[in-house]
């Protein structure tokens, strides 16, 4: 089963638990940011911390350096339901 699939398929069991997660699409998340900007190379690569769900600009203080997170396409990021930092940090 792939990466692709098993997002998918986690996406279509939690949509069926809550109605709040219906709408959401789910990101594919990299361990790297050049496989991110291999993904989506006409979008931003965001960081995006998934304990949080809160994502960080490059350049931001927290961008690659917080303990749990990922890099995400921006678009995909704001799809799953995650939002860019409040403090620009």
């Amino acid at each position: 089963m792939s990466l692709k699939s098993i997002v998918l398929a986690a996406a279509l069991f939690l949509s069926a638990l809550s109605p709040a997660y219906a709408d959401r699409t789910p990101a594919l998340h990299f361990h790297s940011e050049q496989e991110a900007k291999q993904h989506c190379p006409h979008d931003q690569v965001v960081w995006v911390n998934t304990k949080t769900g809160v994502y960080h600009l490059k350049g931001e203080r927290w961008y690659g350096a917080t303990k749990d997170g990922v890099y995400v396409c921006r678009k995909e990021a704001d799809a799953e339901g995650d939002r860019v930092t409040r403090n620009g940090q």
